[in-house]
């Protein structure tokens, strides 16, 4: 089946791990929706026809299914799940902090999932699916797929933390403005991700303490342990920022006293040359009665005479110690 008609790809699960693959043809009615999985591609009129007419879900589903723009957030329906969550983009080319949004309705019967731009974690259940190791049920679907998306997100994070550690160390050694542009990439990455992690891990908690027939105890407390995992990433997060901002303070200070020190040492030269400066000028004006006007030494005089007062002033500023 192609993603031009707006169906990704459905399945019928077999309670065992695997499925029988579906299209729109065979995808069973709402009555029959039992044990089913249809992902949607949002960006074809054939998929928003289906949703807001043929589906069976209600209108209030149908239109969060369809949302533009989404927040991960769980709200509870009647028996069922309207679940929006966010993984990190690893699509090729793209920034994972931009992370792409996924919107899920399931129930003890039926799950439907819609995109608009391709998951990694969705892609892999379906994997398992065709390879017999797949969920079995609702539960297990959600289980699977918060999980999927947390497996990607972790190492995004860590590196985003290795590359901190990685700056830490070079601003002990360099005081470029270069670093600037690191630490502002490293900040702006750790508040996007937090943006959409922080109201996820809100979502996972949520769904642990609603009352909802299909999820046992087992699966709450393997959803708990997901909303744990996410918690420690955004503390993880949290962390990167505020070690990136001390980074950026200490990178600021540094190249502060590096221009202080050059405005000093500058300031010291034309402390040292002003006199001087004042003395070449006034021998330099062009009147009658300047001294030496005609006496052949009288240039060798003078600059014996600025040397010295150079060293009085060099030594007088050692005294005072300006230098």
């Amino acid at each position: 089946m192609g993603q031009e008609d707006g169906l990704i790809y459905a399945y019928r699960l077999d309670g065992k791990g695997g499925g029988t693959r579906l299209d729109w043809d065979t995808l069973p009615a709402d009555a029959d929706a039992r044990d089913t999985w249809i992902h949607l591609d949002l960006k074809t009129e054939r998929t928003k026809r289906w949703l807001a007419h043929e589906s069976g879900l209600s209108p209030v589903v149908a239109a969060a299914l369809l949302d533009e723009e989404t927040r991960p957030r769980a709200t509870v329906i009647d028996d069922g799940v309207l679940i929006n969550l966010r993984g990190v983009n690893l699509n090729p080319g793209s920034d994972p902090e931009d992370m792409v949004s996924v919107r899920v309705y399931i129930d003890k019967d039926r799950i439907v999932t819609t995109r608009r731009r391709r998951l990694m974690a969705v892609q892999a259940i379906r994997d398992r699916l065709d390879a017999g190791t797949g969920p079995r049920d609702s539960a297990g679907f959600l289980i699977e797929l918060s999980g999927q998306l947390l497996d990607r997100m972790g190492p995004v994070i860590a590196d985003l933390d290795d590359e901190v550690d990685a700056i830490e160390d070079r601003v002990l050694t360099e005081t470029r403005a270069a670093l600037r542009g690191d630490l502002w990439h490293v900040r702006r990455q750790a508040i996007l991700l937090r943006r959409y992690v922080a109201p996820q891990r809100e979502a996972m908690t949520r769904l642990t303490t609603e009352p909802i027939s299909w999820i046992d105890l087992p699966a709450a407390q393997r959803l708990r342990e997901i909303a744990d995992r996410v918690t420690r990433y955004v503390e993880d997060l949290d962390a990167a920022r505020e070690r990136a901002a001390i980074v950026q303070d200490e990178l600021a200070s540094r190249l502060g006293e590096q221009m202080n020190r050059n405005m000093y040492i500058l300031s010291v030269i034309a402390g040292i040359f002003l006199p001087l400066s004042l003395i070449t000028g006034l021998l330099g004006i062009n009147v009658a009665g300047m001294p030496g006007n005609s006496w052949p030494w009288a240039f060798t005089v003078v600059s014996i005479g600025l040397v010295i007062v150079g060293a009085i002033e060099y030594f007088l500023f050692k005294r005072l110690k300006w230098i």
